[in-house]
């Protein structure tokens, strides 16, 4: 077996990539690095090359993917300005790794220590408990060969718990400083808090919400509106990403596909 990190079944997109190489569909998971980059590339002018595949077809699984990510998940980031490339997977360690390495005047995190730590917070809340609870709840829902009502309800109200949370956060509940992002002083700032969490929050509809059910989170449905109007966060959801897959335009559905078949 080859020790090398691509072989002749990686693709020549991936393989003969130069400088910053972005591995996706555009799933929730996906998008989070997909805004992230774009969101760069309109500060910095950053540059990578993207190659997109369909996790239905469990490509994320063949020999050439495990070996830049184990895990057999998407997004992955290769960093070849690295020798040798420099793989990166897990969504926000792939945020944190290309604030440090592209965000060099943290726009899109904190110098402050406190300010950065808050960020963390958010950005693993939403990582480690709600997009997995949103995930299993999108799975059962409407993935699973059989209907096992204790599932959806246990997921369903998982995941509107954690919507309350953000809800709490955002309306400032116990502050008395509402907020328009997740984390910074005041009201806060854009971040990468905001990026990996938002992609899985705006799928609520998909998910089996209705607006009466959303009507107890104006603060939350305001702060989804709010960055779904930025122009990067358009690109990282437009044609540029999409595929010939229909499920993958859904919130969640893509990524559901891939972790259970």
């Amino acid at each position: 077996m080859s020790t090398s990190l691509y072989t002749a079944e990686t693709p020549a997109t991936v393989r003969e990539a130069q400088g910053l190489h972005l591995i996706t569909q555009s799933t929730p998971n996906g998008q989070k690095v997909q805004i992230l980059l774009e969101e760069l590339k309109d500060v910095y002018n950053t540059q990578w090359t993207t190659t997109l595949i369909d996790i239905r077809t469990n490509v994320q699984k063949s020999d050439w993917f495990l070996r830049l990510n184990p895990n057999g998940r998407i997004p992955v980031i290769v960093d070849n300005t690295q020798s040798p490339p420099f793989p990166v997977m897990e969504t926000s360690a792939e945020l944190l790794y290309l604030l440090k390495t592209a965000d060099k005047e943290d726009i899109f995190g904190f110098e402050d220590e406190l300010e950065r730590s808050q960020c963390l917070q958010w950005l693993f809340f939403w990582h480690g408990g709600g997009a997995p609870n949103q995930g299993q709840l999108n799975f059962f829902s409407i993935f699973a060969k059989e209907e096992i009502p204790y599932a959806i309800s246990r997921f369903r109200t998982e995941t509107l718990r954690n919507f309350n949370v953000l809800e709490i956060h955002l309306s400032g509940k116990y502050t008395g400083q509402p907020r328009d992002y997740l984390a910074g002083a005041g009201k806060g700032k854009y971040t990468v808090a905001d990026m990996g969490t938002w992609p899985w929050v705006k799928g609520w509809e998909f998910a089996g919400f209705s607006e009466d059910d959303m009507k107890a989170f104006p603060y939350l449905m305001a702060w989804i509106d709010r960055i779904a109007g930025r122009e990067a966060v358009q690109r990282a959801l437009g044609e540029k990403y999409e595929t010939n897959v229909d499920v993958a335009k859904q919130a969640g559905a893509g990524d559901l596909k891939g972790i259970f078949e």
